[in-house]
């Protein structure tokens, strides 16, 4: 069979042996008992959105404002997307680099068939769904083909497809696109309440059903759990590694439309230079809401507020005139600390499963 990279992340994971890979894995979504649900970091990142909002709807002007909200509301339906993309990748324990590029690339996919070929919306917006799920899938074929970690595919993939986007489209922006295209970013509901939102909020309840409710969910989360027990149980775990990385490219396809959506123009700079600008959010979002980086262990619910938390704090910060690059700093000093916190939450969750 082919070399799968979940057997390979497991057997170099740091500060893992055969008697961590015996030990079963809590269900998704349970803490140990000791903890409590105080200890959930999903309950942890509710608090700290509740503290925050407060706080900077009392001393900034114009946080709790219509116009501020709505534009909140898009951000976050963006990061929302980015973030579940991410997670469906560190479930496997892996790691996903292009999601960036993968969400331009789709979104300037998109544009060309409106402006360019004449597409209308109904065919150009499930053909740019489909070019990000080709190529997610296209990086989890080349992890299980190769035996390389993730990230290193995936540092390569984000170059290529971002290279190729910009030779095909001689990085020009598409901004000639149907009026219902840029119009359904600026619909607002209840005065600012953004349909992308919901969009945003739909995609993580399917996922939620995907792995409360299926076997295929069940398949991804025992294979980033316990690669050796899940192959032994008769579970493909190159397939769980691929379909985890095409869903995490359909997902980013999706945050790229939205974010081409809001610009009104698909922009090959939207998301930055090889759509860097998305990896801070992409691994905040799930990192805080409690998705181990070792797999095995996914929260749609708390990915879901560590997006609604990073949009929080980017908004919040610019009001109070924060610069952009120190915005960046706090953000990166708080993955940071998401990373230590989670090595903490493993031993907790290692301490309950032994019980």
């Amino acid at each position: 069979m082919p070399d799968a990279p979940g057997l390979i992340g497991a057997a170099a994971r740091p500060g893992h042996s055969h008697a961590d890979a015996a030990e079963p894995a809590l269900p998704a979504g349970r803490v140990p008992r000791a903890g409590g649900v105080l200890l959930s970091a999903e309950f942890g990142l509710f608090v700290l959105l509740v503290l925050f909002c407060a706080g900077f709807g009392l001393f900034t002007h114009g946080f709790t404002s219509p116009f501020n909200l709505f534009s909140l509301a898009r951000t976050a339906a963006v990061n929302m997307l980015v973030g579940l993309a991410m997670m469906t990748v560190i479930v496997t324990g892996g790691l996903d680099l292009s999601v960036g590029a993968v969400g331009v690339c789709s979104a300037m996919a998109a544009g060309w068939l409106m402006q360019v070929a004449g597409a209308p919306l109904a065919a150009a917006i499930p053909a740019a769904l489909a070019v990000g799920l080709l190529l997610g899938l296209l990086n989890g074929w080349l992890i299980v083909r190769t035996g390389l970690h993730s990230f290193v595919v995936t540092l390569a993939t984000m170059s290529i497809y971002f290279g190729v986007m910009i030779v095909a489209t001689r990085a020009q922006a598409f901004e000639n696109l149907p009026p219902g295209y840029a119009g359904f970013a600026r619909l607002r509901l209840a005065g600012w309440v953004s349909p992308m939102l919901g969009c945003g909020v739909l995609a993580a309840v399917l996922l939620h059903i995907l792995y409360r409710l299926t076997d295929t969910g069940r398949r991804m989360l025992a294979a980033g759990a316990n690669p050796r027990a899940a192959l032994l149980s008769g579970v493909d775990v190159g397939r769980a590694v691929t379909q985890c990385h095409g869903l995490a490219g359909l997902l980013a396809a999706a945050a790229g439309l939205m974010l081409s959506m809001r610009n009104g123009a698909a922009i090959p700079s939207m998301a930055g230079n090889l759509g860097q600008d998305w990896l801070l959010p992409a691994f905040l979002a799930p990192v805080l809401g409690g998705t181990l980086l070792t797999g095995g262990r996914v929260s749609v619910t708390g990915t879901v507020l560590g997006a609604l938390l990073v949009s929080v704090l980017n908004s919040g910060l610019l009001l109070l005139h924060v610069g952009v690059f120190w915005v960046q700093f706090f953000l990166g000093a708080l993955l940071l600390g998401a990373v230590l916190i989670d090595k903490a939450r493993l031993r907790l969750l290692a301490a309950g499963g032994g019980r």
